[in-house]
């Protein structure tokens, strides 16, 4: 029997035009990695006959912001979500004010969470409206939950002011309907409009890209990359940037040798890594710190991390986007994240001009983009020097901090 040709043909384009980490992990968890396009619809003045028509009012306008600065074909899905609670629509508070009334309110009742999905497919030129809604039981909160909650902050920038798969999670008593819709999409009802407009969910499937480390590579490792001189000229850059105390992951943690270096430095620090080779080297610098992992699917609960390293590895991923939702999600309020940005950058950095902006997943324009998109804002920023390569001056690498707002 043949293979199914929409399986395993080309992968469409495929672009989410939002800028929630929420509904993009959601994506992801289900095998798709779109392309994000945040839409810069301003929500706060849109008006609409019921909360459920808002809902759907606002995805509409999201997908098709996003459509219109599209230079080729691409299936676009806005979506947006609005909390209904006795024929009034609640969207995200903005204020821990506003915050705090609003999960008084809700304690001990029910409320429907409306999220509009429009799917705009520019080949067809077809654009399918839909509502998807779910009751959601509030649990009955004391004072002092709400108090705590609110000041995670989290419950500021979500539709309703809560989340079913984050802190707000034992809040919520019980949900009638969609679960991935109360987070803010709902895959079975995308599964059917994508199938409207000619595309099977099973073509949007790609596997993520593995960056592997043979036994002879990792054994070369060091020395080929600068050895012990390189390891602490980036851990003393990093030690400028990094808060004290507290627990620090870094990715990709290859053979360990900043790690390491930071740990005589009396830091708490943990590692992962995909490749079992270079691992069996950093177990030795790191026992019982390091673990295979891959760093866009972290095993680490949210908000467990006061600070996040990538040294040397955003370069090697054909997307980035799928490990900064991840450092986001693991870091705490404040936190940080701290990596490296491509090392042809340093020229501009030291004569004080823009940097170049077709680059690499590291590159500093397209890694400040993306990271704002998930509440890391460029924070802080030092150098540190690579050993010199033959007759080549000593490289310069630009290392850079963002905080998770």
């Amino acid at each position: 029997m043949s293979p199914d040709p929409v399986a395993t043909g080309p992968r469409p384009r495929f672009v989410l035009a939002s800028a929630s980490p929420a509904r993009l992990k959601t994506l992801r968890n289900a095998g798709v990695e779109p392309e994000v396009i945040v839409s810069g619809v301003d929500e706060d003045h849109v008006t609409a006959d019921s909360p459920g028509e808002l809902a759907r009012t606002l995805a509409v306008l999201k997908a098709r912001a996003v459509v219109s600065t599209l230079d080729d074909h691409a299936t676009v899905l806005g979506c947006d979500s609005v909390l209904e609670i006795d024929g009034v629509a609640y969207g995200k508070p903005g204020t821990p004010e506003i915050a705090r009334e609003r999960l008084r309110m809700m304690s001990g009742r029910s409320g429907i969470l409306h999220t509009g999905h429009c799917l705009f497919d520019t080949s067809t030129r077809q654009e399918i409206r839909e509502l998807a809604s779910t009751t959601v039981r509030f649990a009955d909160l004391t004072e002092e939950e709400i108090d705590a909650y609110v000041a995670t902050g989290e419950p500021l920038v979500v539709a309703g002011s809560f989340t079913v798969d984050g802190l707000g999670g034992p809040f919520v008593a019980g949900i009638e309907g969609d679960y991935h819709n109360v987070v803010g999409i709902s895959l079975p009802l995308v599964r059917r409009m994508l199938a409207q407009v000619g595309i099977s969910w099973p073509s949007l499937w790609a596997p993520p890209r593995k960056i592997q480390y043979d036994e002879t590579e990792a054994a070369r490792y060091d020395e080929s990359r600068g050895g012990p001189e390189r390891a602490r000229a980036a851990a003393d850059a990093i030690l400028e940037l990094l808060p004290k105390g507290g627990r620090v992951l870094e990715l990709a943690v290859g053979t360990g040798t900043v790690a390491a270096e930071l740990v005589a430095q009396g830091n708490l620090v943990h590692g992962i890594d995909l490749s079992p080779a270079m691992l069996r080297h950093a177990r030795i610098r790191l026992p019982g710190h390091v673990a295979a992992a891959d760093a866009s699917q972290l095993p680490i609960a949210d908000r467990r991390c006061d600070a996040v390293l990538a040294i040397w590895l955003l370069h090697l991923v054909d997307d980035s986007d799928q490990i900064l939702a991840e450092v986001s999600r693991v870091l705490r309020p404040d936190g940080v994240f701290i990596t490296t940005t491509e090392k042809r950058e340093s020229a501009r950095y030291a004569t004080g001009r823009t940097p170049d902006d077709h680059r690499s997943q590291d590159a500093l324009p397209v890694l400040v983009a993306r990271a704002a998109q998930y509440g890391l804002h460029l924070d802080g920023a030092t150098t540190f020097p690579g050993p010199p390569y033959g007759n080549s001056p000593a490289p310069i690498y630009p290392l850079i901090r963002f905080r998770r707002r």
